[in-house]
C-alpha cells in the first residue's frame, strides 16, 4: 500500500486546531496567535504536509467558487432533506476554506444535459464542482471533466465512479445489510422493499445488500418490489400498489425516508397499524424520521459530513492526484415504525 498523503485535517487535528486555522496560516492571514500559528507550522513540518500549489492559486483569488449540480427536475418535488443536507455541508466546508457556493440543479433525462452542464461550467467558471448521484454515477461525464481539466469530487459514486474521481459517501450495501438483517432477526420472512431510481447505483447497493441479509437468513423467495423516485408521492403509490395486491408483507423497507413516510401514509389511510401489521424502514436518517408517527427505524447517512468532505477533497488534491474513496461511518437507528410481526395471513 501507498502512503496516505497527509491531509490539512491531519495537521490540525496534530496541532489540536480547528481546520479554518490551519488554512489561515498557510495562507498567511493575520488574527492568528503567534503561539498558534507556531502550533500549526510545527505540524505541518512533522507531518510533512505540502500545500496543494493548485489550491493555492486558487484561495489567493483566481477562483473561489465550488458548484454543486444537483441532478434534479425542476417541475418535480424534491427530496425533503437530502439536497438542503448536502448544501449545509458544502457550505459549512466552503465558509472554513473561503469558497463560495453555487448550487445548480440539471434534469437527468434531458437529452442536452451534458451540453447545459458545460454551460453552466463556462458560465460560473468554478474551483471545483461537486457531484451527487446519479451524476456522480456518469463515467462518460466524469472522464471529460476531468479531460477537460475541471476539479469534480462525487458523493456516493458507485464503483466505476470512485475509480475516476475522488467520492465520499458511506458503504451504501452494509446499510441495506443491516436493515435486512435487523428485520429478518425480529421474525419477518414476507418482506417488501421499494427501490431508488434504476440510475442511481447507491440505491441499487443498498438493495443488494438487503438481498444479502435475506439470504443469510434462509429466505428464498424475491421480496415483492416497487420503485419511486425518492419523493413522498412515489413511496404513496409504492404502498397504495402493495395494498392492491394484497400481499400480507409484514415488513416494508424503503430505500430513503421519502418514500418510506409516502408508504407509511397509505398504509395509515388503508387501516393498517404501524408496526403492529406491517414495520417500514427508511434510510438516510433526515429530520422527517422522527416527526413522522410512529417515529422511522432508518439508517442514519450523515449527509451533511459527505458533502463537507467532498468539498475538502477538491480543495486538498491535485487534479492529477489518483482517485480515493472515503467511506464515512452508518448506523442503524431503531424507532417504533418496526417491531417483531404479529400472526399474519394473507387475506
Amino acid at each position: 500500500m501507498s502512503e496516505r498523503k497527509a491531509t490539512i485535517d491531519d495537521v490540525a487535528r496534530a496541532a489540536g486546531v480547528a481546520r479554518v486555522t490551519v488554512s489561515r496560516v498557510l495562507n498567511n492571514e493575520q488574527n492568528v496567535r503567534p503561539q498558534t500559528r507556531e502550533k500549526v507550522r510545527q505540524a505541518v513540518e512533522a507531518l510533512g504536509y505540502s500545500v496543494n500549489q493548485q489550491a493555492r492559486a486558487l484561495a489567493s483569488g483566481a477562483g473561489r467558487t465550488i458548484l454543486l449540480i444537483h441532478s434534479h427536475d425542476l417541475e418535480r418535488e424534491p427530496n425533503s432533506y437530502y439536497h438542503s443536507g448536502l448544501e449545509l455541508g458544502a457550505l459549512r466546508a466552503c465558509s472554513a476554506l473561503g469558497y463560495d457556493l453555487v448550487t445548480r440543479a440539471v434534469d437527468p433525462d434531458r437529452e442536452d444535459r451534458n451540453h447545459l452542464l458545460s454551460s453552466i461550467i463556462e458560465r460560473e467558471r468554478p474551483a471545483g464542482i461537486v457531484l451527487p448521484p446519479p451524476l456522480s454515477d456518469d463515467v462518460d461525464l466524469l472522464l471529460a471533466m476531468k479531460k477537460a481539466g475541471v476539479r469534480v469530487a462525487a458523493v456516493s459514486a458507485g464503483e466505476q465512479g470512485r475509480a475516476v474521481v475522488s467520492s465520499a459517501g458511506i458503504d451504501e450495501r452494509a446499510g441495506g445489510h443491516a436493515l435486512g438483517t435487523y428485520l429478518t432477526s425480529l421474525g419477518h420472512r414476507r418482506i417488501g422493499f421499494i427501490k431508488g431510481p434504476e440510475d442511481h447505483l447507491a440505491a441499487s447497493l443498498r438493495y443488494d445488500g438487503f438481498l444479502d441479509a435475506l439470504a443469510e437468513a434462509g429466505i428464498k423467495a424475491e421480496p415483492w418490489t416497487a420503485s419511486g423516485d425518492f419523493t413522498f408521492k412515489s413511496g404513496v403509490e409504492a404502498a397504495e400498489h402493495l395494498l392492491r395486491e394484497r400481499k400480507g408483507i409484514t415488513a416494508l423497507a424503503c430505500a430513503n425516508d421519502d418514500m418510506a413516510a409516502g408508504a407509511m401514509l397509505a398504509l395509515h389511510r388503508a387501516g393498517a397499524a404501524i408496526p403492529k401489521d406491517i414495520s417500514v424502514t427508511g434510510f438516510d436518517d433526515t429530520p422527517m424520521s422522527e416527526i413522522v408517527w410512529p417515529p422511522l427505524t432508518t439508517i442514519r447517512q450523515p449527509i451533511k459530513d459527505i458533502a463537507e468532505r467532498a468539498v475538502h477533497m477538491l480543495i486538498e488534491r491535485a487534479l492529477d492526484d489518483a482517485a480515493c474513496y472515503e467511506a464515512l461511518p452508518h448506523e442503524l437507528i431503531i424507532r417504533e415504525s418496526t417491531a417483531a410481526p404479529a400472526q399474519h395471513s394473507e387475506a
